[in-house]
């Protein structure tokens, strides 16, 4: 089995343990997948409460303070453009909830019918369309208005009370909204590349821990586990990616990175979505495979097991060879990197191949379905198949883009 596939291929297989996988967890942090914005995120919303709750506390001393802080981290987007829109559409959701609370509770009191009245209308208002998914909020916001309206002692006081809610939530989504800009913005003008690059490398990081321990044979039902619990993970992961390429415009919008001369002219690659779609189908049966060799982690200790499981290991660090190039796709060097994929493409279907072979000439069961063997197959056929058609939708893409950008000029020489 070919031993040197390119790229960087891992040598041992990871520790495993508690412990470990915090480690391994923060070290995936440090490159450009999906832990590194988990972590960016938790940082900013931090921040963000941080100072929202310094305003409305020490500054304001606030009677209900707590609105500044959690109004901040509920619109924290991956997008300055999202937290904008979700910052209006909570603000508008808030002042209708405590607004109908006002207004009824200046008609009928702090009674219960009030409360309940107030419950009727903002569910109802909440289902507003345009209020997306902070229409949920209005009847959120009328609660507490309730509650504040009801321990106010005075007319007056309580709508103080009211109007500082208000005024809390819009202290809250506007510094949201500003450390969501100025702080390590979020700018995807290339939004279809960063989906493909944080779907790829997480395909990358995770088919990366299972070769090497397939290479060793260890598959102790911890680590098995484990990957099937990561492989779980990437539905969400597949979501952004899509959502990435569905909203690439938002990303340039109200954000000032784009005025920077570097990030004003670029083109754009309509393949993308065609790529990232190709990696969704790849996500599901890298999950399909896990859940298989979760269920082969009690196989027996023959030597065509381990003969399988060495190869079946080689034949995953091609693909995760793959997976590592398509991580690092760039617009600007799509032509290299196309050709240099499916010379990846090409060499994972001889990995297989080679697989298929050695397994037969080694007599495994293959046609057994209580054997692990020809379902492992079928997956290693399905993931090549797919990763193969990742790569030929990528080069496809280019050789359009590369026939639009030649078209003016071959016209220009028949004209």
């Amino acid at each position: 089995m070919a031993e040197a596939v390119a790229g960087a291929q891992r040598i041992r297989a990871a520790p495993q343990g508690r412990l470990a996988r915090v480690r391994q967890w923060f070290g995936r942090a440090g490159s450009d997948g999906h832990e590194r914005h988990t972590l960016a995120l938790i940082g900013k919303s931090t921040l963000a409460a941080a100072v929202s709750w310094v305003i409305a506390q020490d500054v304001m001393a606030a009677q209900s303070p707590a609105f500044a802080p959690f109004s901040a981290v509920l619109i924290m987007q991956v997008t300055v453009y999202q937290s904008v829109v979700q910052a209006v559409r909570y603000v508008g959701a808030v002042a209708v909830g405590v607004g109908l609370q006002g207004v009824l509770g200046l008609l009928a009191g702090p009674h219960l019918l009030t409360f309940v009245l107030v419950t009727l209308a903002a569910l109802a208002i909440g289902r507003w369309r345009p209020l997306g998914s902070q229409g949920t909020q209005v009847a959120t916001a009328a609660f507490f208005a309730f509650s504040t309206y009801v321990s106010a002692t005075s007319e007056a006081q309580r709508w103080s009370q009211l109007g500082q809610i208000i005024v809390l939530v819009l202290i809250g989504c506007g510094i949201g909204v500003v450390v969501n800009t100025l702080v390590l913005p979020p700018l995807r003008y290339r939004s279809a590349e960063y989906g493909i690059h944080t779907l790829a490398h997480s395909l990358y990081d995770l088919i990366g821990d299972m070769y090497p321990a397939l290479r060793e044979g260890k598959l102790e039902e911890e680590r098995t586990r484990h990957w099937r619990q990561r492989a779980s993970h990437l539905a969400p992961i597949v979501q952004q990616a899509q959502s990435s390429v569905r909203t690439a415009w938002e990303s340039t919008l109200y954000n000032p990175r784009r005025l920077r001369p570097r990030h004003r002219h670029h083109t754009s690659f309509d393949g993308y979505q065609a790529v990232v779609d190709a990696l969704e189908r790849v996500s599901h049966q890298v999950a399909s495979m896990t859940r298989s060799l979760d269920q082969w982690h009690d196989a027996d200790d023959s030597r065509d097991y381990a003969d399988f499981a060495r190869g079946y290991g080689d034949f995953l660090a091609s693909l995760a060879h793959i997976a590592e190039l398509l991580s690092q796709v760039d617009e600007d060097r799509l032509q290299d990197q196309s050709r240099q994929l499916c010379e990846a493409a090409a060499q994972a279907q001889q990995c297989r191949d080679r697989l298929e072979d050695e397994a037969r000439a080694g007599s495994l069961p293959l046609s057994d379905p209580a054997q692990p063997y020809g379902i492992l197959m079928a997956e290693a056929t399905r993931l090549t198949d797919e990763f193969q058609h990742t790569c030929d939708v990528l080069q496809h893409g280019v050789d359009e883009a590369r026939a639009a950008s030649t078209a003016p000029a071959t016209g220009s020489e028949h004209g």
